[in-house]
């Protein structure tokens, strides 16, 4: 299949829709401006002033720019007929961590191969729309988004064995960042500091707070397994306690052959890492051979480096971590059971493999969005959609005409082998206006040594919103699992006599606008997908994971100084008391945004509306996919009103699991 790397197909039609946007442009600019000016803005201290000042100025100019727009969208529409529904953009990376190397890491032997995916609803909207939402300037919020998403995945990996005499099991994991990447794209070496944000303290064996042991290195006969830059750095603390088992954990002393944690600054701007792969035992608890995966850290560079607090040396560069948190703790201990991790992260995982988006609406700020993430991702589609009447017609009280594409975006470290989109049909009232759908992708994520592709594939929608149309979101849900199934047929280029791909995994993830816990979502929460998809943080219809947390903001609280940063937001969803103010909960049971201090008769963790589904079935008949960690990222507070999720998953043969 062919990937489509322009909008149309020849420069001619290229040129005539450039001239005919630029026509249009300003009277959509200005009617943004116009209505934007109506929706509070919390930051503008004189909002009537600003009505007052800059109406006319804007209606005026409206009306000026008319004639041309309508000039402009008379070439405009007609040319929506040969536009394609995606736009596919590689910026090639020749470094040890570009996609083209990655693939040569993985064979479909011997140990297994863990890729990490992450959605996210990021309400890149107009910015009048997006003031609905209490989420303001687009433009920038874009540019700072990408920032965030590409500086926490990039980040390398730093793991940290704490042992004690008493205890000879892992007591925390932490990642950190020896490296920042600048704004030129380079990664430098920063100072930074261990920044504790929770009250447990650890001590190694010196008998030191782990405070001093950050600032004066590891006491006397506490290891150091540490690299340069390019390497993960595994430090071991403390060696006390008898027995073979103290202090033994097997990736700190078998770290896989050439350093599998590689995080590759020096080999390029992106600062890119391999996956980390480790599988032992039961990682659901503290007390397992596999510690969870914390809070990653953040690494700061010059003058805003500075916390005051000590600074921790891996060798020669010091970063800045924070450790295990109570109530995560907690969490873990009462689900000792759960066969992989799971915590509220302030920071994306470090090597996501794979992002999908939502509501990428605006198309200035999918380009600013694409050029930011292409600092890490190698391989984009962006712009995915139709607009005016094109192929997407409406029949139940929807409007036939689309204004907005499907805001679908995604980025990909692996190659991308095929592309396609299908536009729902049966969107109704203000949804009808944008061309929700679904966008489906495979990927090629490595060889065997005969030859034969390992590939996965990964769906990523946004269905229908308004909360009272279930059977709307049922059919849609019905057409997705039927073009998925036809999209795996049209590029399987293989048979089962003669396999020529070998299939690792199968994901569906996006904003499906229904959760597992209202009376209202009855429907959704039976539906067909979730039998033949697993979803990681639920038990069964109605019923959610104990440690699974809404990813719906409450608006209102978006902007809270509680809630102002990462950190901030990961504490309060911590607790109990913090969810029931900031997340939203069913409608059903809501007794309204105004009324928060009723808010404490609610029960549940919130509306968890974004998914990340992965398939048992339809893989390579000798692999296995199993979740190795999922996580919920506060990373983008005060930039939209959901929280991202991830998924860690480990694809691995039968025979490899003992």
């Amino acid at each position: 299949m062919v990937l489509y790397t322009t909008p149309f197909p020849n420069s001619c039609l290229s040129a005539l829709h450039a001239v005919s946007w630029a026509l249009i442009f300003p009277c959509y600019w200005l009617l943004d401006r116009l209505l934007a000016l109506f929706i509070p803005d919390p930051c503008q201290k004189s909002q009537l002033l600003c009505v007052l000042l800059f109406m006319p100025i804007y209606l005026g100019l409206l009306v000026t720019s008319l004639p041309f727009a309508f000039l402009g969208f008379l070439f405009w529409c007609p040319l929506q007929c040969s536009r394609r529904p995606y736009v596919y953009s590689r910026l090639e990376d020749k470094s040890p961590a570009g996609g083209a190397a990655l693939l040569s890491e993985w064979k479909g032997t011997g140990p297994g191969k863990s890729f990490c995916f992450a959605t996210a609803n990021i309400c890149l909207l107009p910015d009048s729309l997006a003031r609905l939402n209490n989420v303001f300037n687009t433009q920038a919020r874009a540019r700072e988004i990408g920032h965030r998403i590409r500086n926490g995945a990039s980040r390398p990996q730093i793991k940290i064995y704490i042992d004690s005499p008493t205890n000879t099991s892992i007591s925390a994991a932490s990642f950190s960042s020896l490296v920042s990447p600048q704004g030129d794209g380079t990664a430098r070496a920063v100072p930074g500091s261990i920044k504790r944000t929770a009250s447990v303290e650890y001590k190694g064996n010196s008998g030191r707070p782990p405070s001093d042991e950050a600032a004066n290195g590891p006491a006397s006969g506490d290891s150091v397994d540490c690299g340069s830059l390019e390497n993960a750095c595994i430090v071991r603390i403390g060696g006390g306690g008898s027995g073979d088992e103290a202090g033994r954990h097997p990736e700190a002393e078998d770290p896989a052959p050439g350093g599998q944690a590689r995080n590759g600054a020096g080999g390029g701007p992106r600062g890119q890492t391999p996956n980390h792969s480790q599988r032992d035992g039961d990682s659901g608890s503290l007390g397992s051979p596999s510690a969870s995966r914390e809070s990653l850290v953040k690494a700061r560079a010059g003058p805003d480096g500075g916390s005051g607090e000590p600074a921790a040396a891996c060798g020669k560069a010091p970063h800045k971590a924070s450790v295990v948190k109570k109530a995560a703790a907690a969490r873990r201990r009462r689900h000792p059971d759960e066969a992989f991790d799971h915590e509220i992260s302030a920071f994306f995982p470090a090597n996501v493999d794979f992002l999908c988006l939502q509501e990428v609406f605006d198309k200035r700020a999918a380009s600013t969005l694409k050029d930011q993430l292409h600092g890490y991702f190698e391989y984009i589609v962006y712009d995915v959609g139709i607009y005016g009447c094109q192929g997407c017609c409406c029949c139940r009280g929807g409007c036939c005409f689309k204004c907005l594409n499907s805001g679908l975006f995604f980025a990909s470290r692996y190659p991308v082998m095929d592309v396609a989109y299908h536009c729902y049909p049966n969107g109704r009232g203000s949804d009808s206006l944008a061309s929700k759908g679904a966008l489906f992708l495979k990927v090629q994520v490595g060889s065997t040594p005969q030859d034969q592709r390992i590939v996965g594939y990964i769906t990523c929608t946004h269905l229908h919103a308004l909360e009272d149309d279930s059977a709307i979101r049922c059919e849609q849900l019905d057409m997705l699992l039927e073009w998925l199934a036809d999209f795996r047929k049209s590029t399987s280029s293989s048979s089962t006599a003669n396999p020529e791909e070998l299939v690792a995994f199968d994901i569906v993830c996006g904003d499906l606008n229904f959760d597992n816990c209202s009376s209202d979502d009855k429907l959704e929460q039976q539906h067909s997908l979730f039998t033949r998809y697993k979803d990681p943080c639920r038990l069964g219809p109605g019923e959610e994971k104990p440690w699974a947390i809404g990813t719906l903001l409450d608006t209102d609280g978006l902007h809270d100084e509680d809630v102002s940063t990462p950190e901030n937001l990961q504490k309060v969803l911590e607790s109990e008391e913090g969810r029931r103010e900031y997340l939203a909960f069913p409608s059903s049971k809501s007794p309204g945004a105004c009324q928060k201090g009723r808010k404490d008769m609610l029960k549940g963790n919130g509306r968890r509306i974004d998914y990340m589904l992965y398939a048992e079935e339809g893989l390579c008949p000798d692999w296995k996919a199993e979740v190795e960690e999922f996580s919920f990222i506060t990373q983008l507070s005060g930039l939209t009103d959901h929280l991202p999720v991830a998924m860690r998953l480990m694809v691995s043969s039968g025979d490899e699991e003992a």
